[in-house]
């Protein structure tokens, strides 16, 4: 793992899938979940992650853990710093970028500051990968009517594909990692 400071990022591999997601979405959880391992803190209070984690794969791509953003008990100052880091590696590392996953948690609606990433990246023609979180947590029946919700709101984002998972039962880790392979087979193209 290597956690940047602001002001460097590590050397580009075969590309980054870059995590983000509102404060306590389960960012960190997913990727242990997809790693089979505990490599990112988890933490029950939101906003714990505050600089750009990276984790290497197989020593040949990097997962990306921003920091979460929206939590609104975080000091306006911090939120203003958070918000600096992320704009940074937009602009400066979106090039090496393969996929954006952006996670949601699957129990709520969509909140303003999703919609104002999902806006932000449409501006920077980014079509993320939308994981919807916290799926053991749902009924089959809410799951399928949050879905459902999720596909007509997202499509107004350009949204095209959504993964609904869980870190607790593993639901859609598999979906997410077929994602990761198809694009990495797409870029030796």
């Amino acid at each position: 793992m290597i956690a940047t400071p602001n002001d460097r990022f590590p050397d580009p591999l075969l590309g980054e899938f870059t995590f983000v997601g509102r404060s306590n979405v389960g960012k960190s959880s997913l990727l242990n979940a997809l790693l089979g391992k505990k490599v990112a803190f988890v933490s029950k209070n939101p906003g714990k992650t505050k600089t750009i984690n990276y984790f290497k794969v197989n020593g040949k791509f990097y997962f990306v853990d921003l920091p979460g953003y929206g939590y609104a008990r975080t000091s306006k100052k911090d939120r203003e710093e958070w918000r600096k880091i992320i704009e940074r590696y937009f602009s400066e590392r979106s090039w090496n970028m393969k996929l954006l996953f952006s996670l949601i948690d699957s129990r709520h609606e969509l909140m303003e500051s999703d919609e104002q990433l999902l806006e932000w990246l449409q501006i920077l023609g980014i079509s993320p990968v939308v994981l919807l979180t916290k799926t053991d947590k749902l009924s089959s029946n809410e799951l399928n009517k949050q879905i459902s919700y999720f596909k007509r709101v997202l499509s107004e984002y350009g949204v095209e594909k959504i993964i609904p998972c869980s870190s607790l039962s593993k639901e859609g880790i598999e979906d997410v990692w077929k994602v990761i392979v198809e694009a990495l087979q797409n870029s030796e193209e």
